[in-house]
């Protein structure tokens, strides 16, 4: 398990506005390494975990870019049924309230990566180790 910083994005649901900040970090050398975005109406939200946070807190901020950065775990599982199960009864045993998690696997990977928020960040470091 692994300790990161999600970085959550209010954009304008139209054509591009996700480009725009693919387009920021890349041209900031930022390797994204996990995007969720979603939209509803007129706008939408895009969580990113990425390779430096610190690059890409000075890319956003120089493109004036409005964001929230909240701790997150990142956690490799085996890429097998019933894994994700496992450890999120592990998190829910220890009283762990998610705010955000997404996971994703290459087709015939060996691994999982999960990337989750909690209100109890503590609980969470401990609940998985």
């Amino acid at each position: 398990m692994a300790k990161t910083k999600q970085f959550t994005i209010a954009v304008d649901n139209q054509p591009g506005a996700v480009a725009a900040i693919a387009r920021t970090l890349g041209d900031a050398k930022v390797n994204i390494l996990s995007l969720l975005g979603t939209s509803q109406g007129a706008g939408g939200t895009v969580q990113l975990i990425v390779e430096d946070p610190r690059r890409a807190k000075k890319a956003l901020d120089a493109a004036r870019s409005s964001y929230q950065e909240t701790p997150a775990e990142q956690h490799e599982l085996p890429n097998k049924a019933g894994s994700l199960a496992q450890c999120l009864n592990q998190l829910a045993a220890k009283g762990v309230n998610l705010t955000s998690i997404h996971a994703t696997a290459a087709k015939g990977g060996k691994k999982v990566v999960v990337v989750y928020t909690a209100e109890a960040a503590a609980k969470a470091a401990t609940a998985i180790a």
